[in-house]
């Protein structure tokens, strides 16, 4: 009970900068490298239990039958028996630690193996299609089970079997010695390709809610009053209506920055790639599988390489800190916080029905794949959904299907499809942005998630109107403005 308990307190990460030599590096480097070793010898021992599973009489009887609890008691059973448990692979890496007890210490291997067995279950439950083993230099981070035993933090200081490394923890960073006072569940030592070099941090995960890094003088009237907002998230902008306040913005706008860039090296690389390989393409220039020679890399390619997986890193940097922001405005303006339920991976597949235009000519089967993996509107929902949480609050999801926020017209309490093309609805007297609406009226969405309140959203029209035209405005005005609107 004590562990279930455990797991349930609420949680946060710090993550500290590490001071390291030389000689504390090459250790590092060794001891991820030990891990990734075990990682992957894990998975290929669950994949050879998993095979020896499926060839067994009795799991084949079981698959035939009826659906329910005794079938599912008897499949948990037969995992037991073949040890496609997560503790049967706790005994499995153990005498694989005591080879390398110097480096690795027992919590850490434990640790280890259970990150493996959960890359496997999805494979297991059929929620992935295949596992995925690291290549060398892609292990990224290992972790202990708590602060006592194996990866440590004590004093400012991380011990880990021998290495005593020094994190970095500035005078002035107060909300670092703020976190720090709070109790430490475990550690994480986790390194970062930046600038052709691995830079380690120790991150530090923490009991309790994270400290504030503004003057919260004030916020208690604002969350007692439990302010509406409504947010309409679409792939590469993001429409926000509360009740003092809207707005239509980009999301990750300094992503598009690095972009071109990206784009660029990429076609460079593959231009190299062919020149050095020309016998492993065919004539239509796709990969001939059939040829099993090893790949030619150039030295301009590896240079290349290493370029793009700098850009690539500020990317992501970019794009968390762009979200970071954005969550932290919208949870400002509000903390009942409504959106509608989105399938991303859905808009990122291609289309399967081959369409013609007016023209006659094929339609690009291409949707949203880019957009979405350079924006990911996912990410900017899960960080708001963090940041409720420490609140004690959560994120409304509304039924997409059932309210269609993007079609409902409330003046008529009517239902109206539009084309991804048409961005105002005109309703005769005035016109309002299409996102902008959607969100207004999923801020006025009733406490079932299922229903726009129609009442609200006459009580509360006008005001929105007002606020409305000030955003149009603004965005007029604004000269190098990126929003999609036909006005």
């Amino acid at each position: 009970m004590s562990a279930l308990a455990k797991s349930k307190t609420p949680s946060y990460v710090l993550t500290l900068r590490i001071k390291t030599e030389i000689h504390q590096e090459h250790k590092l480097s060794k001891r991820f490298e030990l891990s990734r070793g075990m990682y992957n010898a894990c998975l290929r021992e669950l994949l050879k239990r998993y095979t020896a599973l499926k060839q067994s009489k009795k799991y084949r009887v079981v698959c035939k039958m009826e659906k329910g609890k005794k079938r599912n008691k008897l499949f948990s059973e037969l995992n037991k028996e073949f040890g496609l448990a997560e503790y049967s692979l706790h005994e499995f890496v153990k005498p694989m630690q005591h080879e390398f007890k110097k480096n690795i210490d027992s919590f850490t291997s434990q640790k280890i193996a259970t990150r493996a067995f959960k890359a496997f279950e999805k494979l297991m439950y059929k929620q992935g299609k295949k596992v995925h083993f690291k290549k060398c230099g892609e292990m990224y981070s290992v972790e202990g089970k708590s602060n006592s035993t194996g990866i440590r933090y004590k004093d400012g200081n991380i011990f880990w079997n021998g290495l005593v490394l020094r994190t970095i923890v500035k005078k002035k960073d107060d909300y670092a010695h703020l976190a720090l006072e709070d109790k430490i569940k475990f550690v994480r030592s986790k390194r970062e390709w930046i600038k052709n070099k691995y830079v380690y941090y120790a991150q530090l995960v923490l009991e309790g809610t994270p400290p504030k890094k503004y003057n919260t003088k004030g916020m208690k009237n604002n969350s007692s009053t439990q302010k509406r907002v409504g947010i309409d998230i679409g792939t590469s902008t993001v429409a926000v209506c509360s009740e003092t306040k809207v707005m239509l913005t980009e999301l990750a706008p300094s992503v598009i920055d690095l972009d071109k860039q990206i784009r660029i090296i990429q076609r460079s690389m593959d231009r190299s790639k062919r020149a050095s390989n020309p016998l492993k393409y065919k004539k239509d220039g796709t990969i001939d599988t059939s040829n099993k020679d090893k790949w030619l890399f150039s030295k301009r390619y590896m240079r290349k390489k290493s370029q793009l997986k700098e850009l690539q890193r500020l990317n992501r940097a970019k794009r968390k800190q762009d979200h970071e922001t954005l969550a932290n405005s919208i949870i400002a303006l509000g903390d009942v916080v409504f959106v509608e339920t989105m399938s991303f991976k859905g808009l990122q597949r291609r289309a399967k029905e081959t369409t013609v235009n007016e023209k006659g000519k094929f339609n690009k089967k291409k949707r949203f794949g880019r957009t979405i993996s350079n924006r990911a509107p996912a990410m900017l929902l899960r960080i708001i959904e963090r940041k409720l949480k420490y609140k004690g609050l959560r994120l409304n999801k509304v039924n997409t299907t059932l309210t269609k926020a993007s079609q409902y017209n409330h003046f008529t309490n009517t239902y109206e499809k539009k084309k991804l093309h048409e961005r105002w609805n005109n309703f005769g007297f005035c016109k309002i942005q299409r996102d902008l609406y959607s969100a207004f009226l999923l801020m006025n969405c009733k406490e079932s998630l299922d229903e726009i309140d129609r009442d609200l959203c006459e009580q509360h029209f006008h005001k929105f109107r007002k606020m409305h035209d000030l955003e149009i405005t603004r965005m007029k005005t604004k000269e190098k403005s990126s929003v999609r609107m036909d006005i």
